[in-house]
C-alpha cells in the first residue's frame, strides 16, 4: 500500500536518523520533487518533533537552514516534511579517507561560524554541533553546509528583551561527549561559547583525523564521559593544536576566555581564519576535498581513448563520457556516493563504532554507532534488513499551526 503524509507526499525508504526520530525519502506527488521526512512516534515520552519545527520556523529563511514544508501527525506518527539535503559532513569526512586538508577546514569554518552565528542572533544555541549535523545541499547549493537538529537546541535568552538565562551547576551533559565543551562536561548550563568550542573540536577532528579523546574504554557510559572529560581536560590547547597552524590555537583560547553571557565576537574568528586562508594562497573558489576527488573520480572512470589499430578497424566509435559538472542525476545531486556506495574502497577505521556518545538529561542515550545519526542526506542509505514502513492513517488525522509565534518552549 502507499504511504502518503500530509495528503501531498509518498514516503518511501528509509535514510537516516535524527536525535529523535527516523528520516525516509519522501516525494511531492504532484511536482515530483524529493523531500526528507522526518517521524516520531507519538507514544514517544519526551516527543521533540513539534518543538523542532518550531525552531526551524524561527529561522526560516536564512542561508543554510533547511525549509520545512509541512508539520502534523498521521497515523501513530508526528510527522515533518522538510528539504532534501546531501550527504553530511561526517559522510564526507569518511569519503575522503578520514581527513581534511587546510583549504577545505578553513573554507568550513568560515560557513559554520556563520551557521551558528545565525542560530544565536534568533535566540537559541544548538548545544550538538557535531559532523553528522552539517549537511551539504544538492544541486546549485551543494557548496552551501547546512545546520540540522535542532532536538537539543535551548532559548538561551528572551528575543526580546534580550534577558540571558541565568548561570547554573549540577547539569546533566547535552549533546555529543566527544566534541562536548568542557564546561558542559563539568556541569555548567550552555551558552554560546560553548557551541563555538565544540565546533572547534570539530574542526580539529577533520585536520587531525581524530581526537586524542577517542577510543576511550569504560565499563559504563557515565565512567566513559568521565574518561572523555579528564583527558580533554588533561590535552592543552597547545598539544591538541602542535604542529598546525595557531590560528585553531587562538580560536580555543579565545572561546575558552568568554565569560557565560558574553557575545561572542564572530567577525573576529572568520578574520582568524580568512587572513590565514589567503596567507596560505588559497582561492574561495568551494573547491572542496570531496569536489577534487569527486572530479578525479570522474575522469579516472571516463574510457581510454583506444588507438587505431588498423584502416580496415577504423575507430572505436565510443563516445566520450559526460564531465563530472554534467554527471549529475536526479535532483541536480552529485554522482558520488559518500557512504561507499561507489564501490570505493573504505579508508581503514570506517564503520568502527567509537564513543559518539550522546546524552541528554542524563539518560545515557547512545550514538556510538557512525551511521547511527546521519541527518536527512540524499546519499545515506539504510542499512541491513528492509526496515518496516511506520503504520500511517490512510488520511491526515491532524495538522498543527507550527507558526513561530507558538513556540514559547526554548526554555527547557
Amino acid at each position: 500500500m502507499e504511504l502518503r503524509v500530509g495528503k501531498k507526499y509518498r514516503l518511501g525508504r528509509k535514510i537516516g536518523s535524527g536525535s529523535f526520530g527516523d528520516i525516509y525519502l519522501g516525494t511531492n506527488m504532484t511536482t515530483g520533487e524529493e523531500v526528507a521526512i522526518k517521524l516520531e512516534s507519538v507514544k514517544t515520552k519526551h516527543p521533540q518533533l513539534l518543538y523542532e519545527s518550531k525552531i526551524y520556523r524561527i529561522l526560516h529563511g536564512g542561508l543554510g537552514i533547511p525549509n520545512v514544508r509541512w508539520y502534523g501527525i498521521e497515523g501513530d506518527y508526528n510527522v515533518m516534511v522538510l528539504d532534501l539535503l546531501g550527504p553530511s559532513l561526517e559522510d564526507l569526512f569518511n569519503y575522503c579517507g578520514r581527513r581534511f586538508q587546510l583549504k577545505t577546514v578553513l573554507m568550513l569554518a568560515d560557513q559554520l561560524l556563520s551557521r551558528l552565528e545565525y542560530v544565536h542572533t534568533k535566540s537559541f544555541i544548538h548545544r550538538d554541533v557535531k559532523p553528522d549535523n552539517f549537511l551539504i545541499g544538492l544541486g546549485k547549493r551543494q557548496s552551501v553546509i547546512h545546520i540540522i537538529d535542532f532536538g537539543l537546541a535551548k532559548k538561551y535568552r528572551d528575543p526580546r528583551s534580550h534577558q540571558h538565562i541565568p548561570y547554573r551547576e549540577n547539569k546533566n551533559l547535552t549533546g555529543t561527549a566527544r566534541y562536548a565543551s568542557i564546561n558542559t562536561h563539568i556541569g555548567i548550563e550552555q551558552s554560546r561559547r560553548d557551541d563555538l568550542e565544540s565546533l572547534g573540536y570539530v574542526l580539529m577532528y577533520f585536520i587531525r583525523g581524530s581526537l586524542p579523546w577517542q577510543g576511550l574504554k569504560a565499563n559504563t557510559k557515565k565512567q566513559k564521559y568521565e574518561r572523555i572529560m579528564d583527558r580533554k581536560m588533561s590535552t592543552s590547547t597547545e598539544q591538541l593544536c602542535k604542529g598546525y597552524a595557531t590560528e585553531f590555537r587562538s580560536y580555543f583560547e579565545y572561546c575558552r576566555s568568554l565569560r557565560f553571557e558574553d557575545r561572542p565576537d564572530y567577525a573576529y574568528l572568520k578574520r582568524l581564519f580568512k587572513e590565514l586562508f589567503y596567507r596560505k594562497g588559497f582561492q574561495y573558489d568551494n573547491m572542496f576535498d570531496w569536489t577534487v576527488l569527486n572530479l578525479q573520480q570522474e575522469r579516472s572512470r571516463a574510457p581510454q581513448e583506444r588507438p587505431v589499430l588498423s584502416n580496415q578497424q577504423g575507430g572505436s566509435g565510443d563516445q566520450p563520457s559526460q564531465r563530472a559538472s554534467e554527471s549529475q542525476g536526479k535532483g541536480g545531486r552529485e554522482s558520488y556516493h559518500p557512504d561507499g556506495s561507489d564501490q570505493r574502497k573504505q579508508p581503514p577505521g570506517v564503520g568502527n563504532a567509537d564513543e559518539k556518545e550522546r546524552s541528554r538529561s542524563g539518560n545515557g542515550n547512545n550514538d556510538d554507532q557512525r551511521s547511527g545519526s546521519r541527518g536527512y542526506g540524499a546519499n545515506s542509505q539504510s542499512h541491513g534488513r528492509q526496515q518496516q514502513q511506520p503504520q500511517l492513517s490512510d488520511h491526515n488525522r491532524s495538522q498543527q499551526n507550527v507558526s513561530a509565534q507558538g513556540s514559547n518552549q526554548g526554555g527547557r
